[in-house]
């Protein structure tokens, strides 16, 4: 730029710079949002017979007839009391995660701890196409496409069907009457398009929603003309007890079609698998 004495001065410009920030800013943000990405993904792990079948298999697809899925406390209790409580069951695989509520099954290779909140799946040793997941950590929206995703990306769809056990809080349950205490809990099912079997319980009623895993789950059968059904449980009581898992008794007519089932467990055994708090009072201290 030439002045008026004939002075040529360099020209700058704030215009590039400015630029160049904000295109930095954009790849900065960019890498934050990949790496966030990498750590919520949702990693499926499986031991090593299960992977070699799937590595040996030229769909790398699992044989599975059957699928039984528990989200929560009493639907993981009410499996490992009246289903996996014998030797005919192996642990087979794992799904681990990380989210702001599940942070300890974010370990990929290895299996959650005892007591821990996991996502554990079961095969059946004398008929290995039956399969258990029990589901006990939060899976958080975003992560709950990328579960149905893996999980039923490792199983064969021909002939696949699924069965939901599911916990709900009873305060989530609309309905125009009044529910008396003896009423809860209570068992309502929800159906896919392509199941046809007869429902245990009363389709849940609208306008009532599924919400979480569950809904995550019947949403990817309705999608993939999956025969599924889901039975959810609505409760008054937050942690596991022997009554809300004795609501599930129902569903073992169905279970008892696919793999034998031991005799019908006593209170006392039942009451193992719930988590027993004594209420703390500091009323007299």
């Amino acid at each position: 730029m030439a002045t008026f004495f004939g002075e040529v001065l360099s020209v700058y410009s704030r215009a590039v710079e400015e630029d160049d920030d904000d295109l930095d800013a954009e790849n900065e943000d960019e890498q934050i949002h990949r790496e966030i990405e990498e750590k919520r993904e949702v990693h499926i792990a499986w031991c090593t017979e299960v992977a070699q079948s799937l590595e040996g298999s030229g769909s790398n697809k699992l044989q599975c007839s059957d699928l039984i899925i528990a989200v929560g406390p009493n639907a993981a209790g009410f499996l490992s009391a009246y289903v996996l409580n014998t030797e005919s069951w192996d642990a087979v695989g794992h799904a681990s995660l990380w989210n702001e509520r599940s942070r300890g099954s974010s370990r990929q290779s290895i299996a959650p701890l005892p007591g821990e909140p996991a996502c554990l799946f079961y095969r059946h040793r004398d008929n290995p196409a039956v399969l258990v997941c029990q589901s006990t950590c939060y899976i958080a929206e975003d992560q709950l496409f990328q579960w149905t995703e893996k999980v039923f990306g490792c199983l064969q769809k021909r002939g696949l069907s699924v069965m939901v056990l599911s916990d709900s809080p009873v305060a989530e349950y609309k309905t125009p009457d009044y529910l008396y205490g003896s009423a809860v809990p209570f068992l309502r099912s929800l159906k896919s398009s392509a199941s046809k079997s007869q429902a245990l319980c009363p389709a849940l009623e609208q306008p009532n929603i599924l919400t979480g895993l569950p809904a995550a789950v019947l949403s990817h059968c309705q999608v993939h003309q999956i025969p599924a059904v889901l039975y959810q449980c609505y409760t008054d009581v937050i942690s596991p007890d022997s009554i809300t898992m004795e609501t599930y008794k129902p569903v073992l007519l169905c279970l008892s079609k696919l793999v034998k089932l031991e005799p019908c467990l006593s209170a006392d055994v039942l009451r193992k698998f719930a988590i027993i708090t004594e209420a703390q009072s500091n009323l007299y201290t």
